[in-house]
């Protein structure tokens, strides 16, 4: 690092902005190098942001979304499901069939299936296209959520917002491309891998107290905001004198553009996560109120409406409570209850605001859960059962821009194990999304260990039976 670069970085430091000022200092290009970033789109986008609501924990698609009459009928009895040798073995003549406790039946017009769980979400069945096979590589959460969100469940790439800001840029120069709300401890999952640092995700958490800062270190209590911007434009005759003297100097230009961008975040987002001055029919919407099961993410799921409209790219909302390996008929309803109301409620608020037809939703977990039940003890009653994980097939949905509304698309088989038709890959959807904000996925790419990567790796289609 130059010695001009390294006074940029005291600089910096000295201005009190913590970690957000710290986020692209180490960029080994800068974001302002026109040619380390594609910057517009390969054709024409459907949707110019995206919504990932990411379920954590593996929600059960066969409560859900996905029924099996077979299961249900053979409840509580051995089964033999058609395991093909691929799988581990060892158990199986323990597998019982658990059969759900709660009907899926047909909603709205189009009779997408929705369970008895979510009745918010059946409201809005017009609006979704479902996926019925989906599948993935993974059982285990940690590398499954990995391989989710970045293509991979090894290594250390980056995340599918960040490959999108790489793309696409922002439209918002106060406001990163891409922003994650209570993101999982991982932070691969909203990390920029090899791209150059400014492009990974902001961890925001959504305040419930005036006192809350949704992100670190956002603000400098202890200075005033005229005393700051005193400093700030101090500094930027500083910079400016620096800029001249180095010439050409990418991580010069990287570092000045961070901290800046971290006190434009300073004046903007306060009053982006302020929900105090929302109507009570838009609190009530989301399901937003003290005592409320759905509390927590009504406020996640409306700060990412407010955020994509404000113009960031890429808005993701983890929720979690779905890792059901035990008593999933007394947990289950709890975590619908606590999502239900919250999506249904973004769903309606984006299409009343006209903002759905250009806004993709994408709701899902890392995997699903196998129609047979798994007993922790070894000793307990089916009833409080739960379900392990199953790779092999789940349900995920997207709504919104680019896609057809109100249908179902794929099948699986009378056990609800193995897709029998319309089957799509985890590198499948990640390649619509991108193909859906105007980006070919095997153009997207970046130079690295001496060969080209990219999100979905040497895989991925785009689902074009699912595209309006």
């Amino acid at each position: 690092m130059s010695d001009l670069s390294r006074r940029a970085l005291l600089q910096t430091s000295a201005c009190g902005f913590g970690g957000l000022a710290l986020r692209g200092l180490l960029a080994q290009q800068s974001i302002a190098d026109s040619e380390s970033r594609a910057g517009a789109p390969h054709h024409p986008p459907r949707a110019q942001r995206v919504i990932f609501l990411y379920m954590s924990g593996g929600p059960s698609q066969i409560d859900l979304f996905d029924p099996k009459p077979l299961i249900d009928q053979k409840h509580g009895t051995r089964i033999s499901p058609p395991i093909d040798g691929r799988e581990v073995t060892v158990g199986v003549d323990r597998y019982l069939a658990l059969g759900s406790k709660w009907q899926a039946t047909p909603r709205g017009a189009s009779g997408v299936t929705i369970s008895d769980l979510l009745p918010h979400l059946a409201r809005v069945a017009d609006e979704l296209c479902l996926l019925k096979a989906m599948e993935t590589d993974n059982e285990a959460h940690a590398p499954a959520s990995l391989q989710l969100h970045t293509g991979t469940s090894i290594d250390v790439r980056p995340s599918m917002g960040a490959w999108l800001s790489y793309g696409l840029g922002t439209e918002n120069h106060n406001l990163p491309g891409f922003i994650t709300i209570h993101p999982e401890s991982d932070v691969r999952t909203y990390g920029a891998g090899f791209l150059p640092a400014p492009y990974q995700g902001t961890p925001l958490t959504v305040p419930t107290r005036p006192e809350d800062l949704p992100i670190r270190n956002l603000r400098d209590p202890q200075t005033p905001v005229r005393v700051q911007e005193q400093r700030l434009g101090f500094l930027q005759q500083l910079n400016e004198r620096s800029k001249r003297r180095a010439g050409n100097d990418p991580q010069l230009e990287g570092m000045i553009q961070s901290f800046e961008l971290a006190f434009r975040m300073q004046k903007e987002t306060p009053g982006l996560v302020d929900l105090s001055h929302e109507t009570e029919a838009t609190l009530a919407r989301y399901g937003i109120g003290p005592g409320l099961a759905s509390d927590r993410n009504g406020r996640a799921c409306l700060l990412a409406r407010r955020l994509s409209e404000a113009g960031v790219r890429f808005v993701q909302v983890t929720m979690g409570g779905w890792d059901h390996h035990g008593d999933i008929r007394g947990a289950l309803p709890k975590t619908c209850a606590g999502v239900d109301q919250p999506i249904a409620g973004l769903l309606e608020d984006l299409r009343a605001r006209g903002l759905l037809d250009e806004t993709l939703v994408v709701w899902s977990g890392e995997f699903g859960r196998t129609p047979w039940s798994q007993d922790l003890s070894g000793t307990s009653p089916i009833e409080t059962h739960g379900r392990e994980h199953q790779p092999e097939s789940y349900c995920a949905w997207l709504a919104g821009a680019g896609v057809k509304a109100g249908i179902m698309h794929g099948r699986t088989d009378d056990w609800g194990y193995r897709p029998i038709e319309g089957a799509v890959h985890l590198y499948d959807l990640q390649a619509t999304i991108l193909h859906l904000m105007g980006l070919d996925h095997e153009r997207l790419t970046w130079r690295h260990s001496g060969r080209d990567y990219r999100l979905t790796d040497v895989h991925g289609r785009v689902v074009s039976e699912i595209l309006a």
